[in-house]
């Protein structure tokens, strides 16, 4: 049996990996698990994982190293950008004019990498990022620390950190093999390059494995394996479970009226505030009739939405329960982590609510799963000064959720309280849509997932 070592970047990482089944199925399969972690240690002390944890030091990165990863990212979306409005969108969002000596490099860059935007070049550019860790101290720790571990695999949680790109490099002078789970459904299709190459990939679906090999050129169909997602294994986790009349208890809920769950995003989504106003006056005025639950994003501060908890006193709220492990970090958002009471808190709204409203979010997914219909809102308000977000569908991952009619879309405000009626009115007008859906997202079952991961890693040097 071989050493595993795990590297936890964030949060999500966190409660994908630590707050599922994995850690316990990968000790059945390996000889020791060391975990390696960007976020406190402090985090894991409740959940006595029987495994040995270090608490990376914090990596800080040097210009040069900046300089050639920005070339890479900005050289894939280059190749890519043609016909994937995703990539053309991540692509002009990253020019600047700003006058520093990152801003006049960037520029540089783009005019440099216009011509040199091959997949040949992007792995060079790969190379000399990778080059620029041979004399950092930090990253000489890192490689003493896997050799007293005697690490054999490697498994990155996400794979675009860049912080996580020293690590490839030791793993790759030390001849250890690595391998990453792509994080999310959206980060092939509209994201920037990987931190580095890996040795295998993770995937959810058919779908991302497709994506991975049309972005990633010099990755061969053998390198990857379909695995699912732990994201949602919770929701099939008996320790995860709650019931009915604890639910209608804590959120104080009519019993004899559906309930609608509000998800927000991040507060880079500015119309959540908008949309939700909306819903709560067709709840206020009667033209609606049902609870109303509203869950926060655990990246953000729900300042912004203060102005509607006095407004609507029926609201009720759930603020997710992640907690800021350190202030003081490169990406600040990625320190939060959750608490197992906020899983338990999701799978409940999600579990007992009759229909979910976010904006273009996986919570789509989320809803899906407990066969719930979700309406996205993508419209402006000239009054507010807000600019509907329609174009965003063009994105490929969002592509995919209009074409497949699993979702009720509404791209004008007057047809916004129509749905919600109508979705109330008839739930299940889509749930064959739904579960293609799914399937196409998520390949396999959600049951034994974190098994099925730890079974393939234990396999790898076989």
């Amino acid at each position: 049996m071989k050493n595993l070592g795990v590297v936890i970047t964030d949060g999500v990482g966190f409660r994908n990996f630590i707050l599922s089944d994995f850690i316990i199925e990968a000790q059945h399969n390996f000889a020791s698990v060391i975990i390696y972690s960007c976020i406190p240690v402090s985090a894991f002390q409740e959940y006595n994982l029987n495994c040995k944890i270090v608490e990376l030091d914090q990596y800080s990165e040097k210009f040069i190293t900046w300089f050639f990863r920005k070339a890479k990212e900005v050289a894939h979306l280059q190749l890519h950008k043609k016909n994937n409005f995703g990539i053309q969108d991540n692509f002009n969002s990253n020019k600047t004019q700003v006058k520093n000596p990152r801003g006049y490099a960037t520029r540089f860059i783009y005019k440099m990498t216009a011509w040199l935007h091959s997949e040949s070049w992007i792995l060079r550019f790969n190379k000399l990022q990778q080059l620029s860790f041979r004399n950092n101290p930090t990253v000489k720790l890192f490689s003493n620390q896997l050799k007293e571990d005697k690490i054999e695999i490697l498994f990155f949680t996400h794979q675009r950190p860049p912080f996580i790109a020293p690590l490839i490099y030791q793993a790759e002078k030390l001849k250890i093999k690595t391998v990453s789970f792509i994080f999310s459904w959206d980060n092939l299709a509209s994201k920037g390059r990987m931190a580095g190459n890996f040795d295998r990939y993770l995937v959810w679906s058919n779908l991302m494995q497709s994506d991975l090999l049309h972005f990633y050129q010099s990755v061969k169909p053998h390198q990857i394996y379909v695995v699912g997602t732990p994201q949602f294994e919770p929701y099939v986790l008996e320790r995860y479970k709650t019931n009915k009349e604890a639910f209608y208890k804590r959120y104080n809920l009519d019993s004899t009226l559906p309930i609608i769950l509000f998800t927000c995003n991040d507060s880079s989504s500015k119309n959540d505030p908008f949309y939700l106003e909306l819903l709560a006056d067709y709840i206020a005025t009667n033209i609606i009739k049902a609870n109303l639950i509203v869950r926060t994003s655990p990246a953000d501060e729900p300042r912004r939405f203060l102005y509607l908890q006095e407004k609507y006193p029926f609201i009720q709220w759930n603020f997710p329960d992640w907690i800021l492990t350190r202030e003081i970090h490169a990406e600040p958002w990625t320190q939060r982590v959750p608490e197992f009471n906020d899983i338990v808190n999701l799978k409940s709204v999600l579990q007992f609510s009759d229909v979910v409203i976010n904006v273009l979010s996986t919570i789509i997914l989320d809803g899906f799963l407990f066969g719930k219909p979700s309406i996205c809102p993508v419209f402006g308000s000239k009054e507010r000064d807000l600019d509907g977000i329609e174009k965003f569908l063009d994105y490929a991952h969002l592509k995919q959720v209009e074409e497949s009619n699993a979702v009720t879309i509404v791209k004008d405000q007057s047809n916004y309280l129509n749905a919600i009626q109508e979705v109330l009115k008839n739930p299940d007008s889509h749930a064959r849509e739904q579960k293609k859906f799914v399937e196409l997202e998520i390949g396999k079952p959600l049951e034994r997932t974190s098994e099925r991961i730890a079974t393939i890693l234990s396999q790898l040097n076989d």
